[in-house]
């Protein structure tokens, strides 16, 4: 197929070009030798500026060959002349070549400085937003503080407020253990209690519940006794439906917290 050909043809392993030994005759002088400067890879194959380097030799060749000989004055006078153009025609095309070499050079210079200058953009772009974001962190950071010192000061006016006229309380329990959102029963982390730390305190850790062992040797002894288990008595007075008053519940609570 074509993608095949083009795959493995002959130019993808192809070095560069054979040159054979020749020899030159004497007397004459063959163009190609003149291009001896130009080699594969560096001039070869020939471009357009080639090209202008190979009709310059061309035009030098012929205007060497149309050089009048040195046997009069007036020849060589000529000779001097057309020397003399031919210098400043060739000064000419110097300057022309540096020019544009020149122009080259700025234009890489041009493209380098605008790189330069994009890149740093790019940076001052970068530095502006993570200085902007840095702002805008120590502005949340300064908010916050803010809105919890307010709310602490909120708090402490509040705690004022109830005892305005500064006179001192004793502590009432028995109004703490009746009021379920006391700090008794849903303590605050802000006083110093965190319920997390002492979450596995109530857990129950028994040998007898957590082990095989314990729980074969309990299976055991209740096999072993036969062992009635009897209903509590209520600690409170029961209706007939075997409902628990709301009195009688608090008058078991006081007597609780009586003792």
């Amino acid at each position: 197929t074509l993608g095949t050909q083009t795959d493995y043809r002959d130019g993808e392993a192809q070095t560069d070009p054979y040159s054979p030994e020749y020899i030159v005759r004497s007397g004459s002088v063959p163009e190609i030798l003149a291009l001896a400067t130009l080699t594969w890879g560096r001039g070869l194959p020939a471009g357009q500026a080639e090209m202008e380097i190979i009709d310059r030799i061309r035009e030098k060749r012929a205007w060497e060959a149309a050089l009048p000989p040195m046997d009069s004055p007036s020849n060589i006078a000529k000779r001097l002349k057309m020397m003399e153009d031919m210098e400043r025609k060739e000064w000419a095309y110097r300057e022309e070549e540096i020019e544009k070499l020149q122009n080259a050079k700025m234009e890489v210079f041009k493209k380098l400085l605008q790189r330069r200058e994009e890149n740093q953009n790019k940076l001052d772009t970068m530095r502006l937003k993570n200085h902007w974001q840095n702002h805008q962190k120590a502005k949340e950071e300064k908010m916050r503080k803010i809105h919890h010192d307010c709310a602490m000061m909120l708090r402490k006016l509040i705690a004022k407020r109830k005892n305005c006229m500064e006179k001192l309380e004793r502590r009432d329990i028995i109004k703490e253990y009746n009021d379920f959102s006391s700090q008794t029963y849903a303590p605050l982390s802000r006083v110093g209690f965190f319920p997390d730390s002492h979450s596995d305190y109530y857990a129950v850790k028994n040998f007898y519940l957590n082990t095989f062992a314990g729980l074969c040797e309990l299976e055991e002894s209740v096999q072993r006794y036969d062992s009635q288990i009897k209903a509590p008595k209520p600690k409170c007075t029961v209706t007939e439906a075997g409902y628990i008053r709301k009195s009688g519940r608090l008058e078991a609570v006081l007597a609780e917290v009586h003792q």
